[in-house]
């Protein structure tokens, strides 16, 4: 018997993991943190307590207690014991912490099934920040691949999304074929590697289809925007004359290369240097390897500087910064510079790098590029933060931003080509609304198990 258990992105955004069985075989599918994982109990510096492994996350249900999953040493405090893994495997379909911010927590003899880029995307992450996707045995793939677990086999096919590495998935099971869509949009620079999918989707005549729907919701506020539409906006402000001894500040999606590679593009065309942060520095360093990336060397590029904020001595010295920071010193550039000649360059500030402002003291009418989800809001506290430091700056705010996501006109004509018997809603407030676009969807009840 093949079934479906969804224990993560049920009526939410993200924290994806939904457990696949077939006969014996028990295969996970992402293992993301929700983006309101725990909202209702932390905020800000009040969170779960990392010393404790698991047992604050059991205290509120914030992670499913299940026997076989979890490292030993995560239930030590727990009532959950420690036992043999029961599970064959997790399939990640992407690098997104919603998808794969949990998996620090499972035992590291359960192996791990990921796309080749999304692996550099982890090991950055570990190297540049606390976040410990812990050790496991990695099994990385690319399109075309066909991976074997036990009884079913597993077919992942390249989609857009704003990350690189993203993958949709065509399961072989004992009973028929299951469609996992991760998360992927047709209105991105690789539309092309989406069409392959749904293409590969339909070939099949899936018996489900687990698909995400961000953007299925009663009235989606966001621009529809493509990320070609967004270049040319960003070269628009670019070529403004107004600007043109300005410096151009942005902001983006740390992990979103398209955008990152646009903004790049624009400040070559405009004869300004694009100065990035060390973090993206360092994953740059990462992803140039992929041969499938056409991405910039940092280190090389001379149209490439690095932004260092003051640590520790106040004074730059190289012993107040991480080792993996420490490469780009020759890159470093300062406020003090950025001052003299604004003009020449683009520079990325995000929210928590505001601060830097204040020594920038960027000219009134300097434009800030935000090209992120415009989520924020008057009642979100960093929406609102946000808004009063462009305003106390007089910058100017330009919103330009492609929708990492399906918009839901074009999600529900995928699943009409597609065609699953039933379809399965995740990632998504509102999978009731999912009724409306296919006559057998089935808005999936937490932890409750369904027949394929």
């Amino acid at each position: 018997m093949v079934g479906l258990r969804f224990l993560g992105g049920v009526g939410e955004v993200g924290g994806n993991k939904i457990l696949l069985e077939d006969g014996d075989t028990r295969v996970w599918l992402d293992f993301g943190k929700s983006f309101t994982c725990g909202a209702d109990y932390y905020t800000g510096y009040l969170a779960p307590r990392g010393i404790t492994g698991l047992k604050d996350y059991f205290e509120f249900d914030l992670l499913p207690k299940v026997e076989g999953l979890y490292a030993e040493e995560m239930l030590g405090e727990t009532e959950l014991k420690y036992g043999e893994p029961k599970f064959d495997g997790i399939i990640i379909s992407h690098a997104h912490g919603d998808h794969v911010g949990h998996l620090g927590f499972v035992d590291p003899k359960i192996p791990v099934y990921t796309g080749a880029g999304t692996k550099l995307f982890m090991e950055a992450s570990e190297e540049t920040s606390q976040n410990r996707l812990g050790e496991h045995a990695y099994h990385t793939f690319r399109t075309g691949a066909r991976i074997s677990i036990g009884a079913i086999d597993v077919c992942p096919i390249h989609v857009d999304h704003s990350i690189p590495g993203a993958y949709g998935f065509v399961i072989y099971t004992s009973e028929g074929a299951i469609i996992y869509t991760g998360d992927m949009r047709t209105h991105g620079p690789k539309a092309d590697m989406t069409e392959e999918f749904i293409e590969a989707a339909a070939e099949v005549k899936p018996r489900a289809m687990i698909t995400e729907g961000t953007r299925v919701a009663p009235d989606d506020h966001r621009q529809n925007l493509s990320e070609q539409q967004v270049a040319a906006g960003i070269a628009r402000v670019c070529g403004d004359p107004h600007h043109k001894k300005r410096l151009i500040i942005y902001t983006h999606g740390p992990r979103d290369m398209d955008r990152l590679r646009n903004f790049y593009a624009a400040a070559t065309g405009c004869d300004r240097k694009i100065v990035v942060a060390p973090k993206t520095a360092h994953l740059l360093t990462k992803l140039i390897h992929d041969e499938h990336l056409d991405l910039p060397d940092p280190i090389k590029d001379d149209g490439i500087a690095v932004y260092y904020r003051r640590k520790k001595s106040g004074s730059y010295d190289e012993s107040d910064y991480f080792r993996w920071e420490r490469p780009f010193l020759d890159k470093m550039i300062t406020p003090a510079e950025l001052k003299r000649e604004p003009g020449a360059y683009m520079v990325n500030i995000d929210f928590t790098g505001l601060t830097e402002l204040i020594d920038l003291r960027p000219e009134r009418g300097t434009p800030f590029i935000y090209s992120m989800s415009e989520h924020f809001s008057e009642d979100e506290a960093e929406g609102t933060v946000l808004k009063n430091w462009i305003s106390h700056f007089g910058l100017e705010h330009v919103q330009l931003h492609a929708s990492g996501h399906i918009s839901r006109g074009e999600l529900a004509e995928a699943i009409e080509r597609i065609r699953p018997k039933k379809v399965f809603p995740v990632h998504t407030e509102h999978p009731e609304m999912f009724k409306r676009m296919h006559d057998n969807a089935v808005p999936p009840v937490k932890g409750k198990g369904y027949a394929l």
